[in-house]
C-alpha cells in the first residue's frame, strides 16, 4: 500500500512540472490508477450505430472558411508564410480592426449545391466545417455574438445553406467549433486573478450557449471537432471540457465528440492521467500519421487524422508558392495510410473569400474522386488488417476480406503477402477488371501475388479472399474491439 502512494505521488508530481507529456497515452495498472472526476467517461472504443457510422465512412472533408479568406495571408502589403487563418495573429492586427473584415464579406459566387455535388464527387462521406474559428466570425446568425454572417453584406445563414446541401447529398455534417475567441474580451489565456476568474467564467457560459445554439438549430450534426483548447485557462477547467461532452450528448443523442476537447483534473489532454482516451475519437494527427510499424498501439483506439494540401494552410491563402504543394497522389496514400491503421483521414480545403474553390483543390478533388469510385470499397467501412507493412503499400480489410493496396509495383512483379498464424489465403483478385491472379505460397505464412504483365499508371487494390482459425491473441481482432 506505502508503494502505491508513492507512486500515485510521484506521477502526480510529474504531472505537476510537466514532465508527464500531454499526450499520455501509456495506460497505468489498475492498482496505480489515479481517481479522477473529469476523466475518460467510457473505456475502449464506443460501438453504438452512430460510432459505427462515424468508423465506417472513413474519408472526409475540412472546410476552413472565415474572414481570413479575404486578405488571404496578406496584410498591408506584406504576405506571411504562416497558416491564413492566423494572419491576425501574425500581423499583429487588433480584433477591432481585423472584424471590419465583415463589411467585405459577400461571397458572390459561394453555392452550397455547388459544394455538396463536388464533396460526393470526390468521395467523402461526411464534411467538417468551421462554424467559428479562433477569430470569433461565425458563419451562422448567432444571437450571442454581434460578429456573424448576419451582420454582412450576405446576411444569409451560410452554415444552414451547407447542412441541408451536404445532407440532401448524403454526406454527414460536423461541425469544428473553435473555443478560443480573440474577439471576446472575456477570454483569458491563463487563470491569474479573481477577475480572470470571473471572466473567464462568464466566457464559458457565452461558449455554452453558442453551443447549444448550433445544436438546436442543426440538429442533423453528427459530431464536434473542438480547437483551441490548449491554452491553461482551459487545462485548469477541464471540469467545463466533461461538462460540454456530456450536455453536447443529451441534447443530440449518438454525436460523436473528439479528443481535443477534453482536459482531466491535472490538465493532461486527449488521454486522462490513467491513460485513457477522453472523448470519442483522438484528433491529435493534424498533418502527420503515426508510422504503420512502431505505432499500432492506435488501432486499439478510433482517431481521426485531418491534412492539409499545401504544407500549412488551412485557411485561404493566395500564394500557394510558398511552400510544398502534395499531388492528389500523395493525398490519397495518406488517405489509404490512415484507413490502413485504423484511422479515418479527413482532407482540408480553404475556400476563397468569393465562395469558389482554387483549381488545385477542384483538381484534387476530381483525382481523388476518380479513385475512390473505382476502389473505395477498399476504404470504406474498412480497417486494420492486423497483417505486417509491405514495402508495395498498405493493407485494409474488412471482415474475411483483405484489401492490398499498391503504390510500389516490385521489379519481380510479384507481391509479397505475409500472413499471422492460422491465416489462409484462398484468392486474389483484382478489383478493376476483376482478374484472377496466380498465389503461391512460398513458405509457411508467406505467400507470392503475380501480378499482370502490362503497366498499371495509377495505384491499384488487389482484393483477397482469407480464412481465419481462431487465435488468441490475434492482432487483427484485438484492434476490432
Amino acid at each position: 500500500m506505502k508503494n502505491k502512494f508513492l507512486s500515485i505521488f510521484f506521477f502526480l508530481t510529474l504531472c505537476a512540472t510537466g514532465v508527464v507529456a500531454q499526450k499520455q497515452s501509456q495506460v497505468l495498472p489498475a492498482d496505480l490508477e489515479i481517481p479522477l472526476r473529469y476523466g475518460a467517461e467510457r473505456l475502449g472504443k464506443r460501438q453504438d450505430a452512430a460510432m459505427r457510422k462515424f468508423r465506417d465512412n472513413r474519408f472526409g472533408a475540412f472546410i476552413h472558411w472565415g474572414l481570413y479568406a479575404i486578405p488571404g495571408g496578406e496584410w498591408n502589403g506584406k504576405i506571411y508564410s504562416g497558416a491564413a487563418e492566423w494572419l491576425k495573429a501574425w500581423a499583429k492586427v487588433p480584433a477591432d480592426e481585423w472584424l471590419k473584415l465583415m463589411d467585405q464579406w459577400n461571397p458572390t459566387k459561394f453555392n452550397a449545391k455547388e459544394w455538396a455535388k463536388m464533396a460526393k464527387k470526390m468521395g467523402v462521406k461526411y464534411v467538417k466545417i468551421t462554424t467559428k474559428h479562433h477569430e470569433g466570425f461565425c458563419l451562422w446568425p448567432s444571437k450571442y455574438s454581434q460578429y456573424t454572417v448576419a451582420q454582412t453584406p450576405y446576411k444569409k445563414d451560410i452554415l444552414g445553406e451547407l447542412v441541408k446541401a451536404y445532407n440532401d447529398e448524403g454526406i454527414d455534417v460536423h461541425f469544428y467549433f473553435s473555443v478560443m475567441d480573440w474577439s471576446n474580451p472575456d477570454y483569458r489565456y491563463d487563470i491569474r486573478s479573481e477577475e480572470d476568474s470571473v471572466a473567464f467564467n462568464r466566457f464559458l457560459t457565452f461558449t455554452d450557449n453558442q453551443l447549444k445554439e448550433l445544436a438546436i438549430r442543426y440538429p442533423t450534426v453528427k459530431d464536434f471537432w473542438f480547437d483551441g483548447t490548449w491554452d491553461t485557462s482551459i487545462k485548469k477547467n477541464g471540469w467545463w471540457t466533461a461538462h460540454v461532452e456530456r450536455m453536447l450528448k443529451e441534447m443530440l443523442p449518438g454525436v460523436t465528440i473528439n479528443s481535443r476537447l477534453r482536459a482531466d483534473d491535472y490538465g493532461q489532454r486527449h488521454f486522462d492521467s490513467n491513460g485513457h482516451l477522453m472523448g470519442d475519437y483522438e484528433s491529435a494527427y493534424e498533418r502527420r500519421l503515426p508510422d504503420p510499424v512502431k505505432d499500432l498501439k492506435v488501432t486499439r483506439w478510433d482517431w481521426e487524422a485531418c491534412m492539409t494540401i499545401p504544407e500549412n494552410q488551412w485557411g485561404y491563402h493566395k500564394d500557394w508558392s510558398i511552400s510544398y504543394v502534395k499531388t492528389p497522389l500523395e493525398v490519397l496514400e495518406r488517405i489509404v495510410h490512415a484507413v490502413s491503421m485504423g484511422g479515418n483521414m479527413v482532407v482540408n480545403f480553404g475556400p476563397q473569400a468569393d465562395g469558389d474553390f482554387r483549381p488545385e483543390e477542384k483538381e484534387l478533388a476530381e483525382t481523388v474522386g476518380s479513385w475512390m469510385k473505382k476502389y473505395g470499397e477498399s476504404i470504406y467501412g474498412c480497417g486494420y488488417s492486423g497483417l505486417p507493412k509491405q514495402d508495395w503499400g498498405y493493407y485494409t480489410r474488412k471482415g474475411d476480406e483483405i484489401y492490398m493496396i499498391v503504390f510500389n509495383v516490385p521489379y519481380s512483379g510479384k507481391l509479397v503477402v505475409r500472413t499471422t498464424k492460422g491465416l489462409q489465403l484462398l484468392n486474389a483478385i483484382m478489383m478493376d477488371g476483376g482478374r484472377e491472379l496466380e498465389v503461391a505460397e512460398t513458405t509457411n505464412n508467406e505467400y507470392n501475388v503475380s501480378l499482370p504483365s502490362q503497366k498499371l499508371g495509377e495505384p491499384f487494390v488487389v482484393k483477397l479472399k482469407v480464412t481465419e482459425k481462431a487465435d488468441k491473441g490475434n492482432k487483427y481482432k484485438d484492434a476490432l474491439t
